[in-house]
């Protein structure tokens, strides 16, 4: 267990949540040790959003009546395009999905590839902020977690290595692509979905059975990869993250009516069914790569918070949103019962709205009663609020990773900021 009393701490700025950027103070950060700036992170990250010990990846809610928070970056120079820069390694990752979920049933090979032909591969990033997660992410983190190999008598074992262990975290991006969208399947018929990424779910295309199957046969192929790697942590890691994504489904099936007005549930959920399987795979770049465990922390740390903070803005743009730009029907979150951030804060601010969400939201009128009350309330400028300080926290936890000279990995680094931004402002 990780020691969480820091040498100096992450501060909040004193003018407004407007920027809702964190400053270190005490000691200049770049002059601290790789472990101290760890631990100094930890605890900030514990002390900022008031974290519990047990469950660190919880924020308590928190009041504020000021303006939308507007996330700024430090300097237009310092900016880079986090799509560009692996742009034709996606694609090579995207050729190698296709051919890796051939089936010797051409209707079950059919129905694996739906979501993996060309235009609709995987959840990643894209400039458009359609969606987040995967590839993007863990190919930025491998370049900007790589590390100096010592020279040996032949710099061709050098390049051997580096293509080796390229190889290797490319598989990690393969895994959890296929890990995730064998999720996004099984959801689908979970939710009797009907669109899925602005198409025709592959429930409703081929129906329950062949979706649920596909799903299962995307999972092997994943479990296939996951063991050439020979690594059992990173096993261990990726198997977790599976774990997680049925317990936090079973979660949001079977939720109380207690459990259903819980911030501290809601938020233990999301990380569950949003946020594991990123920070999982972060986490697990940086072990195949050598890093320290404080290293591999920080990693897990960035892949946590900015999956929190995607989905705390995609529950605020399920209520503000359109069908056309989400790919998915709006208000979708609550026509299925599912309460939601901006709900929840809107509860704490009208108390009577819980008998309402308590009664049931497949009744319209109550629908309709509960976005009354939620206009009324900060509900939608909270939980914007509070993806803010989790992507800022995301941010930290790059900033706290040793120093490194090399261009490409500052490059990469910075690409890892510019898309916590990007998650904070995003439309759709």
């Amino acid at each position: 267990m990780f020691s969480y009393r820091g040498i100096s701490r992450i501060s909040r700025t004193a003018s407004s949540y407007n920027r809702c950027r964190w400053l270190y103070c005490s000691t200049p950060h770049q002059q601290l040790s790789p472990s101290s700036r760890f631990r100094s992170f930890m605890e900030s990250s514990k002390e900022v959003l008031g974290c519990r010990v047990n469950y660190s990846w919880i924020s308590r809610p928190f009041s504020s009546g000021g303006p939308q928070p507007q996330y700024q970056r430090s300097s237009v120079e310092d900016q880079v395009d986090p799509f560009s820069l692996v742009a034709d390694e996606l694609s090579i990752v995207a050729n190698r999905l296709r051919s890796m979920v051939v089936a010797e049933v051409p209707k079950l090979a059919s129905a694996a590839e739906y979501f993996f032909k060309m235009g609709v591969e995987g959840k990643r990033f894209r400039p458009t902020g359609a969606e987040c997660y995967g590839n993007n992410v863990i190919l930025l983190m491998a370049t900007a977690l790589n590390i100096q190999i010592s020279k040996p008598a032949s710099e061709n074992v050098v390049d051997m290595f580096s293509t080796d262990l390229r190889l290797r975290q490319q598989s990690i991006a393969e895994i959890t692509e296929m890990i995730h969208v064998a999720s996004l399947l099984h959801d689908d018929v979970l939710d009797d979905a009907d669109t899925r990424r602005g198409i025709g779910s592959l429930n409703f295309v081929m129906g329950n059975k062949l979706a649920v199957l596909a799903g299962d046969f995307l999972l092997s192929r994943a479990c296939i990869t996951l063991a050439s790697l020979k690594n059992t942590e990173v096993v261990s890691l990726i198997a977790t993250a599976v774990e997680h994504l049925v317990t936090g489904e079973t979660m949001q099936m079977s939720t109380s009516a207690e459990q259903r007005s819980s911030m501290d549930y809601y938020l233990q959920k999301t990380y569950y069914k949003t946020a594991s399987l990123i920070s999982n795979s972060c986490k697990s770049i940086a072990l195949l790569t050598g890093q320290t465990a404080e290293v591999s922390m920080l990693a897990y740390e960035y892949g946590k918070n900015l999956g929190l903070a995607f989905q705390l803005i995609d529950d605020v743009l399920d209520f503000t949103g359109t069908s056309s730009s989400l790919g998915k029907g709006a208000l979708s979150d609550i026509r299925h019962g599912i309460v939601t951030a901006p709900i929840l804060y809107a509860m704490e601010e009208f108390p009577e709205l819980r008998s309402v969400v308590d009664q049931g939201l497949d009744d319209p009128a109550n629908v309709d009663l509960a976005l009354e009350y939620l206009g009324k309330s900060h509900g939608i400028q909270r939980t914007r609020e509070l993806a803010a300080k989790h992507a800022s926290l995301a941010s930290a936890a790059i900033d706290s990773l040793p120093e490194n000279d090399d261009e490409d990995v500052q490059r990469s680094r910075r690409a890892l900021v510019e898309l916590t931004h990007r998650v904070i402002n995003r439309t759709k």
